[in-house]
């Protein structure tokens, strides 16, 4: 027999995490499903050297804070345990090593299928991350078979690579971030537009007011009920936010070369905008991740395959939601400090169709919340 709950919630990294915690403040009964085998796994399997972009004061989940000094970097491993931290510390029921395989409706609810189980909800709010599966271009499959080609996904450090040069296609963050790290040590390429950066040092003293405005910006000027956000979105979309800890000038300053956009290849080789082809036995891909969503057998998705929702909540599926996607509703949603808004934005839409379900006390232990941290 199947088990029933009021909310499923597909997904277990932050936005799943940040979705449990406003769900566990509603009566009705819920379930988190995590493909991994440990809450936060999706983070310590990524590069090796990463570190998060944002400061740690922008790092933490609805009624926490991150347990690190506000303008430090957490490393990938410090992230994940905290994610598993915070976890424990609200009692997320969280299912590990479930992966879903299908979501469709029979007309009464949701059924979801998993490997060796099926669950049955009335809500199903789909967060499984919006960087699972790296977009690699076609052309890729035309580039001669001795050049190694990996993903922001797959890469974990340079001994990882071929010996020679390197050539990063994608200068967002992520792609900025490895470059930085591979220049010392050979030929480096960045090849793409530069999507923009925060001119100043972020965690630097004199200019931490800045900073405060900007992150302020990202959430509540840069959103959808704005002109300024409804212009900057497609942007973004396009071409990735802007680069906010790693500079341009860090990037020249290390060596690395930037050069016009990939475009195709010649004769095995890639192939930039202007004509040129570049002989390199690496290639590193960070041109975006698509959340490979195939296991909704639901009439969601518009003509170019994105699902058509309007602050997560899905258009043509009433009590179907995501959560976490880039500029969902501002900036900050894809962010760590964001997604709790949008998640409680949901949570409510929840409530509203359930109006049996009533706020219950929430845990107060564990993660230290926003009333009983340390003064910044």
């Amino acid at each position: 027999m199947s088990e029933h709950f009021e909310t499923v919630v597909v997904g277990g990294g932050q936005a799943g995490l940040a979705m449990g915690y406003h769900l566990s403040r509603l009566r009705g009964p819920f379930v988190i499903l995590d493909e991994n085998a440990r809450t936060g796994d999706s983070w310590r399997t990524r590069w090796d050297s990463l570190r998060l972009f944002t400061p740690a004061r922008y790092d933490a989940l609805p009624r926490s804070r991150f347990p690190a000094p506000p303008w430090s970097y957490p490393s990938r491993d410090e992230f994940a345990d905290y994610l598993s931290s915070y976890a424990e510390t609200f009692a997320l029921p969280v299912r590990n090593n479930v992966r879903v395989t299908s979501l469709t409706h029979n007309g009464r609810g949701f059924v979801i299928e998993t490997g060796n189980q099926c669950l049955e909800a009335d809500n199903v709010v789909v967060a499984p991350g919006w960087d699972r599966t790296p977009k690699v271009p076609t052309f890729a499959q035309q580039l001669a078979p001795d050049i190694r080609q990996v993903t922001a996904a797959s890469y974990r450090n340079p001994g990882s690579l071929a010996p020679g040069p390197v050539l990063v296609v994608g200068a967002g963050n992520s792609g900025a971030d490895i470059a930085l790290e591979l220049a010392p040590d050979r030929k480096t390429y960045l090849s793409g537009r530069h999507p923009g950066e925060i001119p100043w040092p972020i965690d630097a003293a004199a200019t931490r007011p800045l900073t405060l405005a900007v992150f302020f910006a990202f959430s509540h000027v840069l959103n959808l009920n704005t002109p300024a956000g409804r212009k900057a979105r497609p942007q973004v979309l396009a071409h990735s936010g802007p680069l906010v800890r790693v500079k341009n000038r860090d990037l020249l300053r290390a060596g690395v070369e930037r050069v016009p956009r990939t475009e195709g290849t010649q004769g095995g080789l890639p192939m930039l905008a202007d004509g040129r082809t570049l002989d390199v036995p690496n290639i590193i891909w960070c041109t975006g991740f698509h959340p490979g969503l195939e296991w909704i057998h639901l009439p969601v998705f518009g003509p170019g395959g994105e699902p058509e929702q309007d602050r997560g909540v899905a258009k043509a599926q009433a009590g179907l939601y995501f959560l976490g996607a880039t500029f969902q509703q501002s900036l900050a949603s894809s962010m760590v400090n964001g997604v709790g808004r949008d998640a409680a934005f949901i949570a409510r839409r929840i409530a509203a169709r359930t109006p049996q379900t009533s706020a219950a006390p929430q845990p107060r232990h564990g993660v230290r919340t926003e009333g009983s941290a340390a003064p910044q």
